[in-house]
């Protein structure tokens, strides 16, 4: 599938293809650390747990992630 993401949150191109896993993780890398709250509305909970290990994301967007994954998690049960 491919999308359109807003330019806010890529800027070097204009298509990125999710049947690609790396453009996939790519997309999910830069939405979380530029996109808007409406940007990140949009994501699949499950995708963040999914790759949040594999993303690189600088410290202390990666530390908030997993701790409102930590959230999710003991709310759920």
């Amino acid at each position: 599938m491919i999308v359109h993401p807003p330019r806010h949150i890529v800027w070097s191109t204009e298509t990125v293809n999710l049947s690609d896993p790396f453009q996939k993780r790519w997309l999910l890398r830069q939405t979380l650390m530029n996109g808007r709250a409406e940007d990140i509305r949009t994501l699949q909970i499950e995708d963040i747990k999914a790759e949040l290990n594999q993303l690189g994301l600088p410290k202390d967007i990666e530390s908030l992630w997993r701790r409102y994954l930590e959230y999710l998690d003991a709310r759920n049960h």
